[in-house]
């Protein structure tokens, strides 16, 4: 193997998107749909991004390492290809607070991305801004002492809601003017979900803050679809013998990506759409597809292949029962997606050759995390949906709420999932005949009395899971 001395085919350009989150995810989408429009542009209308860790540094600094270029390979069902990504300039672990105030201070950054996942935002079960949460009332302290003056400036906030609101603060306070936030994170309506908790938490710091934020920030919703399994040790050794060099942070992604975008931009944005990305004035239906189509089948697969001694999207998919439950969930959705029947049937045949290329190891455990999160807007809206529309309860729904319950109560003490933890000590404090309810009423309140629901789900579950509580 050699490491190379890295370098950039082309001269880095002005850092003007800060983005927040440096997960395989974000390298895969946003930073090739930046490269894209970058590429299509002339050097003086390119832009540079900035990135920031949500979690562990690691990545940041390995990418820094790497004069923040890597490697993205796309992996078809017949082969390889590979490319090198530059648009992004910078890479610094999301503590390093100064920085990303200085860089949100800046007129020419334009636009605030975000990919920190479901669990990233912080909610109740409101959907406000979870102001219980003792990281959350810390993240407030902390902004109050900023806006006082009386904060250190290295401290960083370390929610993204906080994250979020501290580099808007420091933007205003340099008059740098407005700009827009853009998630990209798997939630319907995501863009009015962060507006929604930035402004609660800007309330509790600061009233004029809060006015500011509303008057100069657009939040801009997104639909972003594109499966990228966590990188392993045999890609990095693929990326070297397709490129003759060690690539420390490679990302591996399927050649399938879509993005959506409906918003405004009040400072500007990159050329996005000379990757294929489309702005649209409502970005809902777009939403509900890949949320009740692709994530939904993600998550049936993940809870029912795990159970069935499965590890990858493609295994499970290659199951017959799984397959036909699939099907299920998918003819139970299209009744309810409000889509034109040519639409949602492309939208499927894209879904099975993706689920089928085997030669992207989506694994399942990876998909089963964060579970509260994920089944109320991938399965329970659906629910929602069709009980609404006065159809029968969906049989394969109630089966992947069932099979979640199964995982979260048969894996709580051997392979605990943090985001979901807070469930099980109330699930298993329980009556067995409650657990069901109990489940329900934890993920949609307005759902915890549809008895038919409750029936169906009850039916679906092993009598060994309903034991594990007594």
């Amino acid at each position: 193997m050699q490491t190379p001395a890295w370098s950039r085919h082309h001269p880095a350009p002005p850092v003007r998107l800060v983005h927040l989150g440096l997960g395989a995810f974000a390298r895969a989408h946003l930073l090739w749909f930046t490269e894209q429009a970058n590429a299509s542009v002339a050097p003086g209308e390119r832009w540079g991004v900035a990135g920031f860790t949500g979690r562990s540094p690691r990545v940041a600094e390995t990418l820094a390492g790497q004069r923040c270029v890597y490697t993205l390979v796309e992996r078809g069902p017949d082969g390889d290809t590979a490319d090198e990504i530059e648009s992004l300039v910078e890479a610094h672990d999301g503590t390093r607070g100064a920085r990303w105030r200085a860089l949100l201070s800046r007129p020419e950054v334009g636009v605030l991305t975000l990919t920190v996942t479901e669990a990233g935002y912080c909610r109740d079960a409101t959907g406000g801004l979870d102001a219980a949460d003792p990281v959350v009332a810390s993240d407030t302290r902390l902004l109050r002492r900023l806006v006082a003056g009386r904060g250190g400036t290295g401290t960083a906030a370390t929610t993204a809601p906080g994250k979020v609101l501290d580099g808007l603060r420091a933007r205003r306070a340099a008059g740098a003017g407005p700009i827009a936030v853009v998630s990209c994170d798997n939630l319907p309506h995501n863009g009015a979900v962060l507006r929604r908790v930035v402004l609660d938490l800007a309330d509790a710091v600061d009233p004029g803050l809060a006015a500011w934020v509303r008057e100069h920030v657009s939040f801009v919703s997104s639909m972003v679809d594109r499966i990228t399994p966590a990188t392993t040790e045999q890609d990095r050794r693929t990326v070297c013998a397709l490129t003759g060099h060690l690539d420390r942070s490679p990302v591996v992604t399927e050649p399938f990506r879509e993005w959506v975008l409906q918003g405004d931009f009040p400072a500007g944005r990159p050329a996005w759409e000379h990757g294929g990305a489309r702005f649209v004035p409502d970005v809902e239906p777009y939403e509900r597809r890949k949320l009740w189509l692709l994530n939904a089948g993600h998550s049936l697969l993940a809870y029912g292949g795990l159970r069935r001694g499965r590890t990858t999207v493609a295994e499970a998919f290659a199951d017959p029962g799984l397959r036909a439950a699939l099907e299920a969930l998918w003819a139970e959705a299209r009744e309810v997606l409000g889509l034109p029947d040519d639409e949602v049937d492309a939208a499927l045949t894209a879904l099975r050759a993706r689920f089928a290329n085997a030669r992207i190891e989506h694994r399942l455990d990876q998909i089963a995390r964060d579970g509260a999160q994920k089944v109320p807007v991938r399965i329970l809206a659906v629910a929602r949906a069709r009980r609404d529309a006065g159809l029968p309860v969906g049989t394969a729904g109630a089966q992947v709420v069932a099979d979640w319950l199964h995982h979260l109560l048969v894996t709580a003490h051997t392979t605990p999932d943090p985001a979901d933890g807070y469930l099980v000590g109330r699930v298993l404090g329980s009556a067995p005949r409650d657990v069901v309810a109990h489940a329900l009423r934890s993920l949609a309140p307005d759902l915890a009395d549809d008895h038919a629901l409750a029936a169906a789900v009850t039916a679906s579950l092993d009598a060994g899971v309903l034991d594990a509580v007594r």
